[in-house]
């Protein structure tokens, strides 16, 4: 299949961008900035050979001008003219709504619906037709849900902002009061009961196709601050990623960035995607982050400038929303196929590497800078109905809650051991224990019949003398939930017998914070106990399968394979994780086991 790499251009005339309003002030001087800003970023990419998406805002609904300009670049270049739920917080929206709220997904359901009703209806007036697409930094199932029933147009939305959540919050100074993060970072279909979840089949189908809403680093972005890291041009001003070694403004991690997202296709079936997304407040000519000005509009320029020379060598195609909409339905016909992404480091250097993975059963990420270790597990298959905005138990924290995170619930290397979430191996030999999270390797990637899968380097352990070589292959299967991991032993160890134990140490939530698990239960076959926080235990020798259940979260995690014991042990109140783990003495070939995520409740 034929290497194909999608851009979508989308700019939305914000003529009371939040941003330049806090800093400039409010009042007709920010209104022309913002349009001419508006204009110059049309510019740039129509200059290049570019097609846009316009998302017009309901602030511009009451601007002659910027209708205007729409339909002529509609005319002209064949721009899409969309509907944006982002720009809000105009004098008009503030007059209506008597509130200084500005997000659509945190409001009341009778808000929202009043909102998305005056907001598409004012665009029908405008233009005489309802939209293909609409947009915002994050769309609830509820608030899609609604629009697909009522304005039946719309194929295509900017739905969530990938990693929004308490990093981001803490790197604005704890003001950033809204979270979002464990959705795809790719485009989705969203299934109707939590858009962060791709659907599972065509009765899940929320009637959509989702992006993004930056195509951010899958490194840089869930190790530190998203917003720092993104084929935003302003993303990578603001990381200080600019100069080269001439003092120049200059930016190739940006070109390494795009670059990066059109290598994907080698693992998508020969397909990937990027997009940029960017109000006009970021353009300001008071100059953002200690850049000027100038820099910020050569920035936007050059970038605009790159994706226009690989659109002329014939690497690029520059879609709208809502053919790109059309585009992905006919590239994606299974709704099981996995979105994938071996990614490696582009902004440091190193050798570290990251695999993702997203399927309408799971979103995880196997960290091959320590052996291959789980680092970020997601449940989709749970399906969890959570609603947000005001009203609801989630005012402000829309995220899709996780098993697994190394950043809010530590990993392998934490201060209090065994407290931190990962799953791992650890081998063990006359009394020695290693961990494989201590052990770097890389991995090749393969496309096979029913799923992927990662064969990573081998890595040598070396334990009372004895060196014990290892090479760990996992395996994904599509639309199943579970991950098939094998642990085989590639030297001749002389008959010494060594035991590995494959091990998942978990927790659940959106925050650092565990809520309460006394409702957990924790079972090896027919056995069970509940979670007391007393550290119990329950083993048993050749067990089928070892599991917990998490009524929170709407999940079974099980775990079983060719092992000599199964075990789950729960925490403690100052360590509340829970753990699964299956043991095997081997002195040649490997261990098997398997992971399976399933829907509880």
């Amino acid at each position: 299949m034929e290497n194909t790499f999608v851009v979508n251009i989308i700019h939305r005339p914000e003529l009371s961008p939040e941003y330049a309003e806090k800093a400039l002030g409010k009042g007709k001087g920010v209104r022309d900035e913002s349009l001419d800003i508006f204009r110059f970023q049309q510019d740039c990419a129509h200059k290049y050979g570019l097609k846009t998406t316009i998302q017009i805002t309901y602030a511009s609904l009451f601007s002659d001008v910027i209708i205007e300009m729409a339909k002529a670049d509609h005319e002209t270049y064949g721009d899409e003219i969309g509907l944006s739920l982002l720009g809000l917080p105009c004098p008009e929206f503030k007059a209506k709504y008597h509130t200084e709220d500005f997000c659509i997904w945190m409001f009341d359901e009778k808000t929202k619906e009043e909102i998305i009703d005056d907001v598409f209806g004012k665009f029908y007036e405008a233009f005489g037709f309802y939209p293909q697409s609409t947009s915002s930094y994050f769309l609830d199932a509820y608030t899609i849900n609604y629009i697909k029933k009522q304005y039946p147009s719309v194929k295509c939305a900017v739905a969530t902002c990938w990693e929004e959540g308490p990093k981001a919050y803490h790197t604005c100074n704890n003001s950033w009061y809204t979270f979002m993060d464990g959705g795809p970072w790719n485009p989705w279909i969203p299934s109707k009961v939590n858009s962060h979840c791709p659907a599972a089949d065509s009765s899940d189908d929320s009637g959509i196709v989702a992006i993004p809403h930056l195509s951010r680093d899958l490194m840089a972005c869930f190790d530190g601050n998203g917003s720092n890291f993104g084929t935003h041009p302003q993303n990578v001003l603001r990381g200080m990623i600019y100069y080269n070694e001439a003092g120049e403004y200059e930016y190739p991690y940006l070109y390494n960035l795009i670059d990066q997202y059109r290598h994907l296709g080698k693992y998508n079936d020969g397909y990937s995607y990027n997009m940029m997304f960017v109000g006009p407040g970021w353009l300001n000519r008071r100059g953002r982050w200690e850049a000027p000005y100038e820099l910020l509009a050569k920035s936007y320029d050059d970038g605009m400038k790159y994706y226009g020379k690989l659109k002329a060598e014939g690497k690029l195609l520059d879609m709208t929303m809502a053919e790109f909409a059309d585009f992905y339905r006919q590239r994606h016909p299974d709704y099981n196929r996995g979105e994938c992404a071996l990614w490696k480091d582009i902004l440091y250097g190193s050798n570290k590497e990251y695999f993702w993975y997203a399927d309408p059963n799971m979103r995880t990420c196997l960290d091959f800078n320590q052996g291959g270790a789980i680092i970020d597990l997601r449940p989709y298959a749970a399906r969890i109905p959570q609603n947000c905005g005001i009203g609801t138990e989630n005012v402000y924290d829309a995220s899709y809650p996780y098993l697994i995170q190394i950043n809010y619930r530590a990993g392998y290397f934490t201060h209090y051991a065994g407290a931190g979430t990962v799953k791992s191996c650890k081998v063990s030999y006359h009394g020695e224990t290693a961990d494989l999270c201590l052990c770097r390797t890389m991995a090749v990637y393969e496309k096979i019949e029913g799923g992927v899968r990662l064969t990573a380097d081998p890595v040598t352990v070396t334990l009372d003398g004895l060196d014990i070589v290892i090479q760990s292959v996992f395996t994904i299967e599509e639309g199943t939930g579970r991950i098939v991991t094998e642990r085989n032993i590639l030297n001749d160890l002389g008959g010494a017998e060594v035991a590995l134990e494959e091990y998942f140490t978990g927790g659940f939530g959106t925050t650092e914070y565990q809520a309460d698990m006394t409702d957990l239960t924790l079972g090896v076959d027919e056995d069970a106990m509940a979670y007391t926080y007393h550290g119990k235990k329950l083993e048993k020798a050749n067990a089928a399968s070892a599991y917990v259940t998490i009524p929170a979260v709407c999940t079974k995690v099980e775990m079983g394979g060719d092992n000599d014991v199964s075990m789950v042990e729960e925490g403690i109140a100052f360590s509340p994780v829970y753990h699964i783990a299956l043991k095997k003495t081997v002195s040649k070939g490997g261990f098997t086991t398997w992971l399976k995520l399933q829907k509880a409740n």
